[in-house]
C-alpha cells in the first residue's frame, strides 16, 4: 500500500507548474515581499513554485503555506487569497505548499520563515496573501476585457465570475482559463485597490474549516498514517538525563530478538529498528544502555527552585541582563509614599501533544534524495535540519507536509524527523519512528521553571510610578516573553531577567513566557489593589497608568460577566489581563474551591480580546477557548519536576491534565471592534487564566496562591499557611 499523500506531491516540477491546462499563477519572494509572476518568468528563475492554479472547470487550487494543528491555517490563509481574487469559496481546493521559505516563507527582518508560531500565521501572511490574490483577479478582468473588446476599468467581478455591468454579459473564471493568458508582466496592485473591509464576502464571515471533514471521517492524514511499501518501524529511547549519550547497549541480544533488524545509534540515544511497531517496542522495552554523563546530572528543579534562585535573585553581583528600562525606576522607588514586593514560581510544562511525536523517512536508491512525512510548525526549519544532518543540501530533501495531532511550540525543530532520516539513511528501508509516550515526556522539552520578585513604587497620588520585576531561571528569551508590560505605561521601569543554565530541553510553549509572567504581573497588581481596599479593576483604571486599548478589554469583559453582581455564596471573581503577538485581552473567572480536598473548580470563564481585523471568527473563537483549557490545565495540574537530572514524570498516570469533567461550564468570547490588521489569535486565551484563577481565590480565602500549578496539596497548605 502506498502513502495517501496528496497528489501534488508525486508531481514533478514542471508537471506542477504547467498543470492541467487553466492559467497558473507563480509566486516570488524579494526583499518587498511576496509577488505573483508568469510562468515563463517561473521557469526561468529556478526559485519559483506554483500559488494559484484555475483549472478551465473552475477548480480554483490554492496552496496553504501555513501548518495545521488545529488552529483552521490551512483555511484561512487560502481564504484570504480567495476573497482578494473574488473566488467562488465552493469552488477552491486546498493543497499543502512545499517546504520552501524562499518562494512560501513570510517576512521576519531580513529572513523568510515557514513556521507557523505565536499564532502569528494570519497576522503575517495577510498583506501579502491580499495582494497575490488581487494581482491574480487583475489578469481576469484584463483577459475578459480583452475578449470583450471593452476597458478592462468597466469590468467587475463576482464569486468565480467576471461580470460587464452594460451588457448584463458573465465569464466564468474556469472559461478564462481556457483562452486566457498570464501577461509577461504582472499587473502592480496599490494598497488603495485592495478591497475594503465593508466589501469583504469571506474575510470576517465564519466558514466551516477544511480540514474537519477529513478528520471526522478518519482520511485526513497525519505521519502516523503514513505507509510505504518495505516500511520497517523504530522507535527510540535516549539518555533520561538531558544532555547525555548513549556509551554503549546490549546490541547483540537486541537483534537476537523477534522482528528486531538491528539499532541505530541517534543523538542523545539509541533506536530500535523492527519489521513491525510491536516487535520494536518490546525490543526498546529490553534495551540497556550505559549512558555517557549529560548535561543536567545531578539536577534537581524543586531545590533549584526553592532555593538556587532565590540566592541568585539576592545576589548583587549575579549576572543580569536588562529587558526594559525606562525613566529612572530608583528614584521613584526613593520618593514613595508605598512600596510592594512580592515573589511567584513555576514549575515545568511539558507540551503534551495528543498524537505521539513520529516521522516517516524513505532514501533513494542512489542515496542522495530523501523524502521525510512529518507533521511539523516549521517544514522549512525541518527541511533545513534533516538536510544537515545528513550533509545534503535542502534541494535533496522534500518534505511532505501532515496534519498535526497538536503542537503547542513543540513540532518546530525537526528533532524526531531528523532521527528518522538518519534511520532510514542507516538501513537503506523506508522507516516510521515512533515515540513512546514516555520518551517523549523525559526526553521532553519544557516551558522553562521561574523564579520573579516584583515591586511597586506608589506616588504621593496613590499612583504606581515605579516597577521593578525580576525574572529568575534558565532558557534565555524563553523566561522573557510577556514580561514588559506596554498596557500599563507606568513612567519608571527596571525589568530584567538572570539565568541559571541547568542542561534540561527547553522550548517555546504555548503563549511561552507569558504564562508565567502574566501570572506574576496580574496576582501583584490584585495584591495592591486588595491592600487599598480597591476594585481590582478601578484599581487598574485610576492607578497603572492603563493604556485606551487595554481600559476597552477591561471596560468590555466587566459587561460580559457582570463584573460587580453578587455570586452564589462560595463562588468568586479573579479578573486579568492577556497579552500576546500583538492581540490583547482580558479576562474573568468564577471559581469555587472544595476546602476538604484542595481542589479548584472553575465554572464560568469570560474573555474580550482585542485581535485587530478577525479573518475567522468561528475559528478565532474556538483557537481562544482551547486556549483557556490549555491554560486551565497548566494552572491547576500539569508540572514536570528533575530529580538527579532524571524527569520524575512518564506518563498522563502521574503528569496530569484537565479532564472532560472538569471543563467550566461556560465559556464566553466577545471581541473588540477595532479597525485594525489581524494579530495573533492562538495564544491569546492561555496567559490571563493563571491570575484570574489565583486572584478569585484570594476573594474566597483572602489567602495568595504564590506557585503554580496550584494543585490541590498546594491549595491545601496554603489554606493552612
Amino acid at each position: 500500500m502506498t502513502t495517501s499523500t496528496n497528489s501534488t506531491f508525486s508531481l514533478s516540477r514542471r508537471r506542477f507548474l504547467a498543470g492541467a491546462g487553466g492559467l497558473t499563477f507563480c509566486i516570488a519572494a524579494g526583499t518587498d515581499g511576496i509577488r505573483l509572476v508568469t510562468e515563463a518568468q517561473a521557469s526561468a528563475a529556478g526559485m519559483v513554485n506554483a500559488w494559484v492554479r484555475i483549472a478551465p472547470d473552475g477548480i480554483v487550487t490554492i496552496l496553504s503555506a501555513g501548518a495545521e494543528m488545529g488552529q483552521g491555517s490551512m483555511t484561512s490563509l487560502p481564504l484570504i487569497v480567495a476573497e482578494e481574487m473574488d473566488a467562488d469559496w465552493s469552488k477552491v481546493a486546498i493543497e499543502w505548499a512545499p517546504a520552501d521559505a524562499g518562494v512560501y516563507g513570510y517576512a521576519m527582518g531580513s529572513n523568510r520563515l515557514m513556521a507557523i508560531v505565536g499564532s502569528r500565521a494570519v497576522m503575517l501572511y495577510f498583506d501579502q496573501l491580499r495582494v497575490a490574490g488581487a494581482q491574480v483577479r487583475k489578469v481576469l478582468l484584463a483577459n475578459a476585457a480583452e475578449k470583450w473588446g471593452v476597458d478592462t476599468a468597466s469590468l467587475s467581478t463576482e464569486p468565480g465570475f467576471v461580470v460587464d455591468p452594460a451588457s448584463g454579459r458573465r465569464v466564468s473564471y474556469g472559461e478564462i482559463a481556457g483562452f486566457g493568458t498570464v501577461p509577461a508582466t504582472l499587473p502592480s496592485v496599490e494598497k488603495s485597490a485592495l478591497k475594503d473591509k465593508s466589501q469583504y464576502r469571506l474575510i470576517g464571515k465564519s466558514v466551516p474549516r477544511r480540514d474537519i471533514p477529513a478528520k471526522v471521517n478518519g482520511t485526513a492524514q497525519y505521519s502516523i498514517d503514513v505507509r510505504l511499501p518495505g516500511m520497517v518501524y523504530a522507535t527510540a529511547k535516549h539518555s533520561p538525563v538531558h544532555g547525555g549519550e548513549a556509551e554503549s547497549w546490549n546490541e547483540d541480544s537486541i537483534k537476537a530478538m523477534r522482528g528486531v533488524l538491528g539499532t541505530v545509534r541517534v543523538p542523545g540515544g539509541v533506536a530500535v529498528v523492527a519489521d513491525s511497531l510491536p516487535h520494536a517496542l518490546a525490543a526498546r522495552g529490553v534495551l540497556e544502555v550505559t549512558w555517557k554523563p549529560g548535561r543536567a546530572a545531578g539536577f534537581d528543579s524543586e531545590k533549584a527552585l526553592a532555593e538556587t534562585y532565590v540566592k541568585v535573585h539576592a545576589d548583587p553581583a549575579a549576572k543580569r541582563q536588562t529587558l526594559d528600562s525606562k525613566g529612572d525606576a530608583k528614584a521613584a522607588f526613593g520618593a514613595a509614599v508605598k512600596s510592594y514586593r512580592s515573589e511567584y514560581r513555576s514549575d515545568y510544562g511539558y507540551h503534551a501533544q495528543m498524537e505521539p511525536l513520529n516521522a516517516v523517512a524513505r532514501l533513494n536508491d542512489a542515496g542522495d534524495r530523501l523524502e521525510v512525512w512529518e507533521g511539523t510548525q516549521a517544514p522549512d526549519i525541518a527541511r533545513a535540519r534533516i538536510a544537515k544532518a545528513l550533509g545534503f543540501k535542502p534541494q535533496q530533501v522534500t518534505l511532505h507536509q501532515c496534519y498535526m495531532g497538536g503542537g503547542f511550540g513543540r513540532r518546530t525543530l525537526g528533532d524526531y524527523g531528523t532521527e528518522a532520516a538518519l534511520i532510514a539513511s542507516e538501513t537503506r528501508r523506508p522507516v516510521k519512528l515512533v515515540w513512546t509516550r514516555e520518551e517523549d515526556l523525559s526526553h521532553g522539552m519544557f516551558r522553562p521553571q521561574s523564579f520573579q520578585c516584583l515591586e511597586a513604587a506608589l506616588d504621593r497620588d496613590g499612583k504606581v510610578s515605579g516597577w521593578q520585576h525580576c525574572v529568575v531561571g534558565d532558557g534565555g528569551i524563553l523566561l522573557a516573553t510577556g514580561i514588559k508590560i506596554p498596557y500599563y505605561q507606568i513612567p519608571n521601569q527596571h525589568i530584567e531577567m538572570r539565568g541559571v543554565p541547568h542542561g534540561v530541553r527547553l522550548k517555546h510553549w504555548r503563549a511561552v513566557g507569558h504564562v508565567f509572567n502574566v501570572f506574576a504581573i496580574e496576582s501583584f497588581v490584585d495584591e495592591m489593589a486588595a491592600d487599598l481596599g480597591m476594585d481590582p479593576v478601578e484599581f487598574r483604571f485610576q492607578r497603572m497608568s492603563i493604556s485606551p486599548r487595554a481600559r476597552a478589554v477591561f471596560e468590555q469583559v466587566v459587561q460580559m460577566s457582570d463584573w460587580k453582581a453578587s455570586r452564589t455564596e462560595g463562588r468568586a471573581l479573579g479578573v486579568s489581563i492577556s497579552e500576546r503577538s500583538g492581540s490583547l485581552g482580558a479576562g474573568v473567572a468564577e471559581i469555587s474551591l472544595d476546602r476538604a480536598n484542595g481542589k479548584i473548580r472553575v465554572h464560568k470563564v469570560w474573555v474580550a480580546i482585542d485581535g485587530g481585523l478577525v479573518v475567522q471568527p468561528a475559528a478565532a473563537k474556538a483557537n481562544i477557548e482551547s486556549g483557556v483549557l490549555y491554560g486551565l490545565s497548566s494552572v491547576l495540574h500539569e508540572r514536570v519536576t528533575l530529580k538527579g537530572g532524571v524527569v520524575e514524570q512518564s506518563n498522563f498516570h502521574d503528569y496530569n491534565l484537565l479532564r472532560m469533567a472538569d471543563l467550566p461550564e461556560e465559556m464566553h468570547v466577545g471581541f473588540v471592534d477595532r479597525d485594525a490588521a489581524p494579530s495573533g489569535l492562538g495564544e491569546i486565551g492561555n496567559p490571563w487564566v493563571a491570575a484570574a484563577v489565583a486572584n478569585a481565590f484570594y476573594r474566597l480565602t483572602g489567602k495568595r496562591l504564590r506557585h503554580m500549578p496550584f494543585t490541590p496539596a498546594r491549595v491545601l497548605e496554603t489554606l493552612k499557611a
